[in-house]
């Protein structure tokens, strides 16, 4: 069973993904927030799965929330951002903060349920058109600021296997794109998130942009 909490400032789209998140059986609908506040309070007396945040919310927004949410849980809680896609310049920030993805508020039903079990399972909700096109308008913005990670911490496989991530590829077509088992794909995961400090593939896919391993238009750096 999922349990969920739900924050959104709109009324009418928060009772929406509640009521349909609670036509799932393997969905719980454990609280829901009108607002940033509410939601880490909420957050922290049910210690939910998962906690569906909208981005623009008063009083704190769901950044904040996110970010305080993820520290009081131990990460124990997964945290999937609605977004609108051409007004949020927070992308960047959410997916930097810990966010595991986000989803956009005109999404499908199938596509917000297939969110939240990504999500709740431990993934990222990398969909690879929207978030190469988000991330890389979002990192271009901020090309002045240096990385603070280099590339010369990786091996020649290593930057491989990143940027094989930021263009969207699975473990197992990683596998197969490098003729290589899946169990050596995961051995280099390990070992590139562990030199670039990574919590999860989202993060993955914000370095390789900002380690110009890819470009904002999606070909190899």
């Amino acid at each position: 069973m999922i349990r969920a909490v739900v924050a959104d400032d709109q009324a009418v789209v928060r009772t929406g993904f509640v009521n349909l998140l609670g036509t799932q059986q393997d969905i719980e609908v454990v609280g829901e927030a009108e607002d940033g506040v509410q939601a880490v309070r909420i957050a922290a007396e049910t210690r939910p799965d998962l906690a569906l945040l909208d981005i623009r919310m008063p009083h704190k927004n769901g950044i904040e929330a996110a970010r305080e949410i993820l520290a009081a849980s131990g990460g124990a809680t997964r945290v999937l951002i609605l977004t609108t896609f051409d007004l949020d310049e927070y992308v960047y920030d959410a997916l930097a903060a810990g966010a595991s993805g986000f989803l956009l508020k005109d999404a499908t039903f199938p596509e917000l349920l297939h969110a939240v079990r990504v999500v709740a399972a431990g993934d990222a909700l990398l969909s690879p058109g929207i978030t190469r096109r988000l991330i890389g308008e979002f990192v271009h913005a901020r090309a002045s600021r240096l990385p603070a990670r280099s590339v010369g911490d990786l091996t020649a496989r290593e930057a491989e296997v990143l940027t094989l991530i930021a263009r969207g590829l699975s473990n197992a077509e990683i596998a197969a794109h490098l003729t290589i088992t899946d169990h050596t794909v995961k051995t280099h995961i390990n070992r590139l998130f562990a030199k670039l400090d990574l919590r999860d593939r989202a993060q993955a896919v914000i370095a390789a942009y900002e380690l110009g391993l890819v470009s904002t238009g999606g070909s190899v750096g």
